[in-house]
């Protein structure tokens, strides 16, 4: 599903993304983990489109097709969602207004009034929203929570078939982020050629969506992959354990 190969990224003249390499297939759960400042998060926006990060060498295809030149709609209009670590707070436009205008674009049909109140109302249900804030303005005075549970909500209108969740732990109480979590694994249930790559400096949220594979990144590359065992190394004693294993071999 997506390939990225060789990929160099650089932000403000300095160089944050080095030779990176990354395959996902369809249906697998990857993730990504390692220490601030190593390029998670720039990975998801490159992804994304973020037109501040730079490609200086490499390719990323999704689905085959050459994602550079593509801007950030059309990336997801081609079934890209990058579900944010801060999501943005915006004044003067309505939750609903977003959310529909996004399925719309998506789909590139309109959606009805109805099948999409319908939609929302089962959506936020299932992740314990609270009802009102479908009506109030975008992110404007929400809780951490409830703007991840509204990025969840998004994955749920949108059905996107490769999904980038950007340390969506963060912020979220204990069962906070398990609504959120066990939400998007019966989503991939329910979708199983969906792909999952989630970034994240704790693998808490690894115990309810199960990656394939756990990479750990430094200096902005792969330094070591693994799989859900690798995640519990990590919790346990810490990233400089990975960093002294590699400097052995």
């Amino acid at each position: 599903m997506l390939k990225i190969e060789n990929l160099d990224v650089r932000v403000d003249n300095k160089e944050i993304l080095n030779n990176f390499n990354l395959t996902i297939n369809d249906g697998e759960v990857h993730a990504i983990m390692g220490p601030n400042g190593v390029g998670k998060s720039t990975l998801s926006r490159v992804i994304m489109g973020d037109s501040n990060y730079k490609v200086t060498k490499g390719s990323i295809t999704f689905d085959g097709d050459n994602m550079i030149p593509l801007s950030v709609d059309e990336r997801a209009k081609k079934g890209i969602f990058l579900a944010m670590q801060y999501p943005l707070e915006i004044e003067g436009v309505s939750n609903q207004d977003f959310l529909r205008t996004a399925m719309s674009s998506v789909g590139n049909k309109q959606v009805g009034l109805y099948d999409f109140i319908l939609q929302c109302e089962k959506g936020s249900k299932e992740l314990s929203m609270n009802q009102e804030l479908i009506h109030r303005e975008l992110n404007v005075g929400f809780s951490g929570g409830e703007k991840k549970k509204n990025e969840v909500l998004q994955i749920k209108l949108l059905h996107p078939k490769f999904i980038i969740l950007d340390e969506l732990d963060s912020g979220l109480d204990v069962d906070s982020l398990r609504i959120c979590a066990e939400n998007i694994w019966k989503y991939k249930e329910d979708n199983p050629n969906t792909s999952i790559l989630i970034i994240t400096h704790h693998p808490k949220i690894l115990e309810y969506i199960k990656p394939n594979f756990v990479h750990v990144v430094e200096d902005g590359t792969i330094i070591k992959t693994g799989n859900y065992i690798l995640a519990t190394i990590i919790e346990k004693d810490g990233y400089n354990v990975i960093a002294k294993e590699e400097e052995n071999e």
